[in-house]
């Protein structure tokens, strides 16, 4: 009888590397998960950080600064071992081995951090927002209300041939609870699918006589341009249809008058590129309370002053609705409601501490206006972002 206990197991080593290709197998997705949720978790957490502490700046008239993660580059070394060793006991009547197994695993990250300064810097903080963005986030279904409260710093209507601006702050006593109320009148009809915000879609025409163009020029033109042919008048008319600026409605702009369309392309063209044509008229819904003039909308570093202001300087109040409007869903005192205490409330959802003071957002529903307000503050810092320069002095390089 042969002993098999005398001789070292043939399949020993064949099972060892199986174990360990099985072990390293199991730990390499897994902990390069945790790393990506971990880094995505550090990265949001330090932008919504930054937001609430320049609120906080402005809040005491300090300047606002923000850094940017521009690059996090992390290598990975998995690494495993797999041994045998006598047993602790010693033999014991003939030669057997005890597996040793282990395993490491080093991270290597290195992260870029790029100060939001000089031009990039004026593009994303003070350049005031376009109308393209405003009417992109309203697309997503963002409350009318909540966004021009943020975005809008002013209203302008053109009354008795005169251009008058309603000033969204408190301390416009006469400017604010209009502003207000006109926000509130768009969100009712926001509320009941009875608000329009599109792009005005119109036709140019030139009328020109037939002599004026050769054959191979006429057939050119129709490559671009619809032509309309007079042969009695002997003459040819070119349209070309365009797309321009976006009005805020209670009509479909497209059952107006390519004349009206017109005209409301030409006031829109004289004014700012971060002005957004609004145009309620009678005989629609709505059209109780009619206007006609422009929200201009500020930049992302006043909308940050604006906050600040309302901690304590400049506080909001309560405007009631027009009666005109009727009952609206949402009239929240304050954009957004940051508290300042001197230690963090029980129920803050976020808070940062700046100058001896908690800076907070509190709430208690999953989604309020204030947490709303928080998100789309975000989401419109988001909305500025511009390429941002990678290895381009000055920057902080932090390797771990």
């Amino acid at each position: 009888m042969k002993d098999f206990q005398s001789k070292p197991s043939a399949i020993l080593p064949s099972f060892l590397v199986s174990i360990g290709l099985l072990f390293s197998g199991c730990i390499s997705p897994k902990s390069l998960e945790h790393v990506v949720i971990a880094y995505d978790y550090s990265v949001t957490k330090s932008l919504v950080d930054q937001l609430l502490m320049n609120i906080a700046r402005s809040h005491h008239h300090q300047p606002v600064h923000f850094t940017a993660i521009s690059n996090i580059a992390a290598t990975f070394d998995y690494r495993f071992m797999a041994g045998a060793t006598p047993p602790l006991g010693g033999l014991d009547g003939g030669f057997s081995l005890s597996p040793i197994f282990g395993a490491t695993i080093a991270e290597n990250p290195t992260i870029s951090i790029n100060p939001i300064e000089g031009e990039d810097f004026t593009q994303r903080l003070l350049t005031p927002l376009r109308e393209a963005k405003m009417t992109l986030l309203l697309r997503q279904g963002v409350d009318i209300d909540l966004l021009l409260r943020l975005m809008a710093g002013e209203l302008r209507m053109t009354i008795d041939n005169r251009e008058i601006a309603y000033y969204n702050r408190p301390t416009d006593k006469m400017g604010y609870p209009i502003f207000r109320q006109v926000v509130l009148h768009l969100s009712r009809l926001q509320d009941s699918n009875q608000l329009y915000v599109e792009p005005l879609v119109y036709d140019r025409e030139w009328t020109l006589p037939l002599s004026s163009l050769t054959t191979e020029e006429f057939k050119s033109l129709e490559a671009n341009y619809r032509v309309i042919v007079d042969a009695g008048n002997q003459t040819y008319t070119l349209q070309k249809r365009s797309i321009g600026h976006t009005v805020i409605s209670n009509y479909d702009p497209s059952t107006i008058s390519n004349k009206e369309r017109l005209a409301l392309q030409a006031k829109a063209d004289r004014w700012p590129p971060n002005d957004i044509v609004v145009d309620i008229r009678p005989g629609y819904p709505g059209g109780d309370y009619p206007m006609q003039g422009s929200f201009r909308l500020r930049s992302f570093h006043g909308i940050l002053n604006f906050l600040g202001r309302t901690i304590e300087e400049e506080p909001e109040y309560h405007v009631d609705p027009d009666p005109r409007t009727g009952v609206v869903a949402e009239n929240p005192i304050r954009t957004m409601d940051v508290i300042e205490t001197t230690s963090s409330p029980p129920n803050a959802q976020l808070s940062v501490v700046h100058e001896g003071h908690h800076y907070s957002i509190t709430d208690t529903e999953k989604r309020s206006w204030n947490q709303e307000a928080f998100r789309l503050l975000y989401q419109l810092f988001q909305m500025t972002v511009t390429d941002v320069p990678r290895g381009v002095a000055p920057s902080i390089t932090i390797a771990k």
